[in-house]
């Protein structure tokens, strides 16, 4: 049975007041961190070991006696074997203890599998636990079938192998990474056989998610990922906000495209097939004759989230597209909690966040300014799940 709402809502009883921000160490830590401390809180961050020095170390926050912050952004910093050890019933009423408010990020539901952050998982997040799950592509009901309830352009699913006749994209997990992708791009039924059977071979896939794969046709434009953040603390019409975008880095992907087709030519059958490894992220800002769109398309998915998964989205979420020749983005992925290219913005801000809020507006620091007006207006328990 799922982890009800009201269940969590009534450990907040218990807490004591400021609470602490907690996440997991990786993808999107520091950012949440940093505007955590920005915001006056204290920080937790759940790190696995031999991963915990970015933490323990070298962002590790230095306090006055008097609590004022000096230098780094992480008050303590918790180790475990394994990142799912952190699910552990005992480590749970540990960080209830610790007035834990636990922001997900995608390492979180990546490491501790869904079942168990939605079954058994009791500690307050401030986020959408019920939509994590939409993330992954093999569930019947995933954001797809979200994006398409709410209107939202997707791109045109590729039923079969057999059916593919133009440039397509192939969607499943890596092998290996598990964060990461094994994606590959096709234009024939023969190239999909032909790639397929030498990332099997190299271990990058494996035949079971190759079985589930999604196809779809490829978009030619660039991409922009959408930052935007949902905010139930006040009236609808205000409560959609775009904080910024980034754009991914991918490793080999990067690497390969910098080279001139001569060269890609002289390489290996597996180097000339590259891997989509996000390794960093870039800034970006779109043309304002597109925000229009964008904006449309943030809403458009808010609604359609408050009505299929109650309370729907609450903070932030990620809408990532391509954007056509036409200047017409089309929704490919979706992270429903922070996305993994907001430690751009940690530190200066979000260029849209910022033009909002008139001061420096990370992803990150915006969770923690509506952790600071649920806690002055007593409506803490409207934006956990």
């Amino acid at each position: 049975m799922a982890v009800g709402r009201p269940e969590i809502q009534a450990l907040l009883d218990g807490y004591s007041v400021p609470p602490v921000v907690v996440a997991v160490g990786s993808h999107s830590a520091i950012d949440i961190a940093d505007g955590a401390v920005s915001e006056g809180f204290r920080t937790l961050i759940l790190a696995q070991r031999g991963r915990e020095l970015t933490y323990a170390r070298y962002n590790r926050a230095e306090r006055d006696a008097d609590g004022t912050l000096r230098r780094g952004c992480v008050d303590d910093v918790w180790t475990y074997p394994h990142f799912a050890d952190l699910a552990a019933p005992k480590e749970q009423e540990r960080m209830r203890a610790a007035n834990g408010l636990l922001v997900p990020n995608r390492a979180l539901s990546s490491y501790v599998p869904l079942d168990v952050i939605e079954q058994q998982l009791r500690v307050p997040l401030v986020g959408s636990r019920r939509m994590l799950r939409i993330e992954e592509r093999s569930e019947r009901e995933n954001y797809y079938t979200l994006l398409e309830a709410a209107g939202v352009p997707t791109p045109a699913r590729v039923s079969t192998p057999e059916e593919i006749d133009g440039l397509s994209i192939v969607k499943l997990p890596h092998a290996v990474k598990k964060l990461e992708r094994g994606f590959f791009t096709v234009a024939s039924r023969e190239e999909y056989d032909r790639k397929s059977a030498q990332l099997l071979r190299q271990g990058t896939i494996t035949s079971q998610d190759l079985a589930s794969a999604r196809l779809e046709r490829y978009i030619l434009g660039p991409v922009f990922n959408f930052n935007f953040f949902f905010s139930p603390l006040v009236p609808r019409t205000q409560g959609l906000e775009l904080l910024g975008v980034d754009e991914r880095r991918e490793s080999s992907l990067d690497g390969l495209v910098r080279l001139p087709a001569a060269q890609q030519l002289e390489l290996g059958d597996a180097a000339r097939v590259p891997e989509y490894t996000v390794v960093g992220h870039g800034t970006l800002t779109v043309r304002e004759s597109i925000l229009e769109d964008v904006y449309r398309l943030g809403e458009r998915f808010v609604d359609a989230a408050a009505s299929k998964y109650p309370p729907g989205i609450v903070g932030p979420f990620c809408l990532q597209t391509c954007i056509d020749r036409d200047g017409k983005p089309t929704v490919f992925d979706v992270a429903a909690r922070i996305g993994g290219g907001t430690n751009i913005h940690l530190g200066v801000g979000h260029p849209y966040g910022n033009a909002l809020w008139r001061t420096p507006m990370s992803s990150g620091r915006r969770i923690a300014v509506e952790i600071r007006r649920a806690l002055a207006e007593d409506r803490l328990k409207e934006i956990v799940t």
